[in-house]
């Protein structure tokens, strides 16, 4: 990755931790998840509002990291307006897009701004903090609102 783009990625997470998107409770929520990375300290709450199988509005609140903060922000602005498949899918890519070594090319056309947290690959600590707000995404949309996620293990 050029000297170049890894910059601009990091002033996307930058920016994004610093005034994050979609922050705040969504009292019109139809679906909720709540997560924590209890190792990091990361705590989160994912609100969602599903319509006619589409996610009509997204919010999300809670304290933690730079990293999982930018996650959160980043993933409210890519799902809001898809399809509950479309939001899996993204969730698929993104997942597979972290696990990922280092070196694997990162697919930039399906991710978009996503792609900024790419660079959590050479850091396995920190792909738990990216992954939070995925996870608890996913729980929200499969309607698990009864178990606490956490980057560990799912509890009831």
């Amino acid at each position: 990755m050029s000297d170049n783009l890894r910059e601009l990625y990091q002033q996307i997470i930058l920016d994004h931790n610093r005034s994050p998107r979609n922050f705040g409770k969504l009292e019109a929520a139809n679906r909720h998840a709540q997560g924590s990375n209890p190792l990091c300290g990361d705590m989160l709450a994912v609100h969602l509002r599903v319509d006619d199988d589409r996610i009509a509005e997204i919010r999300f609140e809670g304290s933690g990291c730079a990293i999982s903060q930018a996650s959160a922000s980043l993933m409210t602005s890519a799902v809001k307006g898809k399809t509950t498949a479309e939001a899996n899918a993204l969730f698929r890519a993104f997942q597979a897009m972290v696990t990922s070594r280092p070196s694997t090319p990162i697919d930039r056309d399906t991710l978009g701004k996503l792609a900024a947290l790419g660079g959590v690959r050479q850091f396995p600590a920190r792909v738990k903090c990216a992954n939070l707000s995925w996870h608890t995404l996913h729980a929200a949309l499969e309607s698990q609102e009864g178990k606490k996620i956490t980057t560990e293990r799912e509890q009831e």
